[in-house]
């Protein structure tokens, strides 16, 4: 009996060992297939690309893409991002996304900034702060180095698709201390297919001026787009198209000299007031010093009365995260 009783035992540890032994393996076997790659952030900036082979509390085992194993201490990581194919470019380069996606040089589009995520757009006229203060919600504030004018803005963004989104905004600012009495009101739309590495936005609005008790006010829209082509490169395509407003004329008496009789006589004038479109075309490259920081350089053209005229000065501005 007792003879029986070891037999079954030692069956029974067997029997275990094998299980275990065929579990690690097929654990192991799942590891070794994983393809998914991740990107690791180092507390000191730096940044490592590959496939995570095997992870606990105290280190991670990466593989990176010329196959060497790395130990990375837990300690020292402060972010793991996990990469999909549209991080890289046709030959196999890490882009990512571009920090500043939502701006172009002059427009936005449909896309939100983050909530948290804040960032200037340092322009040679002056400043121009925005914040992510809730989910799809940004506010901001613009202005020149003498504080003239002073803009506010607020964007709403939606996500209509997977890579479809709409927003509605409004700028709203006064001649601050110069001219309190006058100021501006432009309400938005804009809706973008794409994403924070590439994406194409069209917008539309009514910009409306006041001063004086008057009010004067045009339609405007825009194209605009970019792509993020490396690690450190986009390309940015802006536009502001003025479209062109109503005509109206108008009639006044003024006095003229008859050269006959040398007797002033009063003569009707008519006046006519055409409200001219313009448009400013800014292709332009913005260059990512840094993950949370770029700066970008533009070549304005300005097109009105069917022809192209180049602006004397390329626009520049830099970006830094807040």
């Amino acid at each position: 009996m007792k003879k029986l009783a070891l037999t079954l035992i030692l069956a029974m540890a067997t029997s275990l060992s094998f299980s275990q032994t065929d579990s690690t393996a097929t654990q192991q076997l799942a590891v070794k297939q994983d393809t998914v790659l991740h990107r690791i952030t180092k507390t000191d900036g730096g940044k490592l690309i590959g496939i995570i082979l095997k992870q606990d509390s105290r280190e991670i085992l990466l593989l990176t893409k010329d196959k060497r194993e790395i130990y990375i201490p837990q300690h020292i990581i402060e972010k793991i991002e996990e990469l999909s194919t549209s991080d890289f470019n046709n030959k196999g380069v890490f882009v990512g996304e571009d920090k500043f996606a939502t701006r172009y040089f002059l427009t936005t589009n449909g896309l939100p900034i983050k909530k948290g995520d804040h960032y200037v757009q340092w322009n040679l006229f002056g400043p121009d702060f925005q914040f992510g203060v809730g989910k799809n919600l940004g506010i901001g504030v613009m202005t020149t180095w003498l504080g003239i004018p002073l803009i506010a803005s607020i964007k709403k963004s939606w996500q209509l698709g997977d890579k479809t989104q709409f927003a509605l905004g409004a700028l709203v600012g006064t001649a601050s201390w110069a001219a309190p009495d006058v100021g501006g009101f432009l309400p938005f739309g804009t809706i973008s297919i794409g994403d924070r590495k590439k994406n194409l936005a069209l917008s539309g609005g009514y910009g409306a001026v006041w001063s004086e008790g008057s009010i004067d006010g045009r339609g405007l829209s825009s194209i605009a787009g970019m792509v993020k082509i490396s690690n450190k490169i986009s390309l940015i395509l802006d536009s502001f198209i003025l479209l062109p407003g109503k005509t109206t004329t108008s009639t006044s008496e003024i006095l003229v000299e008859n050269q006959t009789t040398g007797i002033y006589e009063p003569r009707t004038v008519t006046e006519e007031n055409r409200k001219r479109g313009f448009a400013l075309i800014i292709p332009g490259i913005r260059w990512h010093k840094t993950e949370n920081t770029a700066v970008q350089f533009g070549f304005t053209g300005i097109m009105a009365d069917g022809e192209v005229l180049p602006a004397p000065i390329p626009t520049v501005q830099w970006y830094r995260t807040l």
